[in-house]
């Protein structure tokens, strides 16, 4: 009896191999290697920022040097020439107090930002909750900030100018005034310090309402849940969850207090004791032809804003703000 041989077919090679059951050749990567690694990925950040850093160093860090380098000369800002001084400029504005007497006219500013601040919170605390017409609102409280600088004195002028728009309305409920409304320091300061307000409050209500509208709403129906009312509401969820923008804030009122110019400028010129600080630096680079000195003046303003910077965040340091 004859015994058949066996005709077992071969194996089939495994998924993913040739058919001589070897792998097939691929482009390995490097162990660890990643496509961050490569160096045109790492550049690709750098390229998108070129166009921004280029304007930022051209348009406000160049300019700081260039009015740091005038601030010691003598430069009158129509001379080519330009004559080293020394620290012949700073001498002169520390040794002169009077050129520091205008800082008081900031507080009138300064008390006007603590009234805008206060206002803004209100009404973004209040328009952050559902209520009819609230868009409207917001809009009429954010429109003065849009409208130019210039623009506004302008119409403030002939605002508060004698017989103007304040006494007619004054005297349609048969209040008669012959009160010069820009004709008195204190009057002059009062009133442009209420334009401020008026202008810059939208703002301060636009920083402060992102900083609502960001707040998890989770956190206001647990609130209503436990019985708490809109004022608790306020003081233990929005309060501290807006502090660090309320710390940007006060940063902005102090060092807009310091350097205001349009309105006082336009309206009064600096008249009646309510110029300021940049309205007198103006007045040294383009009525009295020291730009030398006016710079050292705008470098000492720039690091009293600094140093203030410094101080307020050194007293309130930024805190993480976890309500969740």
């Amino acid at each position: 009896m004859t015994r058949t041989a066996s005709t077992a077919s071969p194996p089939a090679p495994a998924a993913g191999t040739g058919p001589t059951g070897k792998q097939p050749t691929r482009h390995r990567v490097r162990a660890g290697a990643s496509w961050r690694d490569r160096p045109m990925r790492k550049l690709t950040p750098w390229l998108f920022l070129l166009a921004p850093l280029a304007l930022l160093i051209t348009f406000t860090y160049v300019p700081v040097g260039n009015m740091i380098y005038y601030s010691f000369t003598d430069w009158d800002g129509i001379s080519p020439t330009r004559n080293y001084v020394g620290t012949e400029n700073y001498t002169e504005i520390f040794t002169r107090p009077e050129l520091f007497r205008v800082f008081a006219v900031s507080f009138y500013y300064l008390a006007a930002s603590v009234v805008q601040i206060v206002i803004a919170l209100y009404f973004a605390a209040v328009l952050s909750f559902d209520l009819r017409f609230r868009n409207l609102f917001k809009g009429i409280l954010f429109f003065p900030y849009l409208i130019n600088g210039v623009a506004i004195g302008f119409v403030f002028l002939y605002f508060f100018q004698d017989g103007g728009t304040l006494d007619s309305v004054l005297s349609w409920f048969g209040v008669g005034t012959d009160h010069a409304w820009l004709g008195t320091p204190e009057s002059a300061n009062t009133s442009m310090a209420g334009v401020s307000v008026w202008r810059f409050t939208g703002l301060n209500f636009v920083l402060f309402l992102g900083a609502i509208q960001s707040i998890p709403g989770e956190l206001y129906e647990a609130a209503q849940l436990d019985g708490a009312g809109r004022w608790k509401q306020f003081r233990h969820i929005i309060a501290p969850s807006i502090r660090p923008v309320l710390s940007l804030s006060v940063i902005l009122a102090i060092s807009g207090s310091l350097s205001v110019f349009e309105i006082p400028y336009i309206m009064t010129g600096g008249a009646t004791e309510t110029s300021t600080f940049v309205i007198q630096t103006v007045k040294f680079a383009f009525q009295f032809n020291k730009t030398g000195l006016a710079s050292a003046c705008a470098v000492v303003l720039l690091a009293i804003i600094l140093v203030i910077t410094w101080i307020q965040r050194r007293l309130v340091p930024d805190e993480k703000v976890d309500l969740v």
